[in-house]
């Protein structure tokens, strides 16, 4: 089985997702045959380097006096997987070089140590993953050679791979994170419950498109 898995760093419902897909994986028959993709997609592409208002002061401009409610539940499911989800610290920035340095450890085993550290730094931490000190950090904890992730965050290799990632996604239909692509089949939400995230992988069933996605939303 081809498991494509489109996420950004920036999407709680990400790290979440992640959560729970792990866990439907480990209880998976044939967990052994799976082969798991991580795909880029950049919910913000337009934003900078250099962080500036927080997620939960960005979510107050979109959605006013709902954000109290929306935030409060996005940290309780969080809670529920074991995911301490600080949208109070964490600040939107540019996350292109985050999925380069995901190409990376995609090519030396490493993608998915890598993904869960981002997205801890960003979402429990309030980190800046778009400053190059705090991704070599990142890119060490995840067994990375520093040398090697110091050149790649200095030059543009895996760029192309990154913009390749963000065709695929419109070619598959893919329009949110987290989305999955089973097997080239259309795409479908990856933050559904584990028991149906386990149905999917058991079963692969042809499943539904999946909605945009938002930092507060599931795609």
């Amino acid at each position: 089985m081809k498991l494509e898995i489109y996420a950004d760093v920036l999407c709680p419902w990400c790290y979440i997702g992640k959560r729970r897909l792990t866990t439907a994986l480990a209880a998976h028959t044939g967990r052994d045959r799976v082969e798991m993709i991580w795909r880029s997609y950049e919910l913000a592409p337009e934003e900078g380097r250099i962080p500036g208002p927080t997620a939960a002061e960005a979510m107050a401009g979109w959605w006013g006096e709902q954000v109290p409610a929306r935030i409060a539940r996005i940290r309780s499911l969080g809670a529920v997987e074991g995911l301490e989800l600080n949208l109070h610290l964490a600040r939107p920035v540019n996350t292109f070089d985050a999925h380069r340095l995901s190409k990376l450890a995609a090519d030396r085993g490493r993608a998915d140590q890598m993904m869960e550290l981002l997205l801890h730094a960003y979402h429990t931490e309030g980190l800046n993953v778009a400053d190059a000190q705090v991704l070599q950090r990142l890119g060490g904890e995840a067994g990375l050679d520093g040398d090697e992730v110091r050149a790649v965050l200095a030059g543009d290799e895996y760029a192309g791979q990154v913009r390749a990632d963000r065709r695929r996604a419109a070619e598959h239909g893919v329009t949110g994170v987290p989305s999955l692509v089973i097997d080239g089949r259309p795409p479908v939400s990856g933050v559904q419950p584990v028991a149906e995230l386990q149905r999917l992988l058991e079963h692969n069933p042809t499943g539904s498109h999946t909605a945009p996605a938002t930092l507060d939303r599931p795609g």
